[in-house]
């Protein structure tokens, strides 16, 4: 394991992306019990692996990798795999699940802004519903950043929380979807905590994030609304 290290002192005005956004996860049994709610499973992780042509030697790095379940499931299957995280505790939690698999990951203390790579290009550069924890003016630096990372013809995988909903209608949509999604406390993410993610979080438009991905230096190859508040893109620098 090594660290990157952030690339010195930020002006007053930068994000502060170190300070925690939405739910708690600064402490062990925090982030024990996101990982539940997430509903880690390293089946789905392998899907999504395969999609992306992940294989021995291929180098990936997993921005705001969490718990680390996606790169521990790349390094069982050969790949040089690279988890960036801001929280500790997310990293302690990764290492650990690491160790259990034998699974030999590279970890790294860093955000979406400041993370240096210092191995060589990456082929794939992938993150899973983080983005959304930056307001919209520092998802571009973070794609800017994203695809400096990533060689010429790599592929970027996002996954998150996107409206794809016409903006008349969010009431409706962002209402059913709490409704829907909230579950008793101890079961999972509760209405509360899916509240407070469209209350003080940053979910945007896919709409948006298109042309922040475009002006990233990315080519959309696909682009599919799984639900009117969850989607994904997989893209590829050009």
């Amino acid at each position: 394991m090594h660290r990157s290290d952030t690339t010195g002192p930020r002006p007053a005005w930068f994000f502060r992306e170190y300070e925690p956004v939405g739910v708690d996860l600064g402490s062990a049994a925090a982030v024990a019990s996101y990982d539940r709610n997430q509903g880690t499973d390293p089946d789905a992780d392998d899907a999504l692996l395969d999609r992306l042509d992940v294989v021995a030697g291929t180098r990936l790095v997993d921005l705001a990798c969490g718990t680390g379940s996606l790169v521990v499931q790349a390094a069982r299957r050969g790949a040089e795999a690279h988890g960036v995280d801001v929280s500790e505790q997310m990293l302690a939690f990764a290492r650990a699940r690491a160790e259990r698999a034998g699974a030999g990951a590279h970890w790294h203390r860093a955000g979406f802004l400041d993370y240096a790579h210092r191995a060589g290009p990456a082929d794939v550069v992938t993150t899973r519903s983080a983005l959304h924890q930056l307001p919209d003016f520092f998802k571009q630096q973070a794609l800017l950043n994203a695809a400096g990372v990533l060689r010429p013809g790599g592929t970027f995988y996002l996954w998150d929380v996107i409206f794809s909903f016409p903006p008349a209608d969010a009431a409706e949509h962002l209402g059913q979807w709490i409704d829907t999604a909230g579950r008793p406390v101890g079961e999972g993410f509760t209405r509360a905590d899916f509240e407070a993610h469209v209350r003080e979080e940053f979910s945007t438009y896919a709409w948006i994030l298109e042309g922040m991905l475009a002006r990233a230096g990315f080519e959309i190859l696909a682009h599919e609304s799984r639900s009117p508040t969850h989607g994904e893109f997989l893209c590829r620098r050009r």
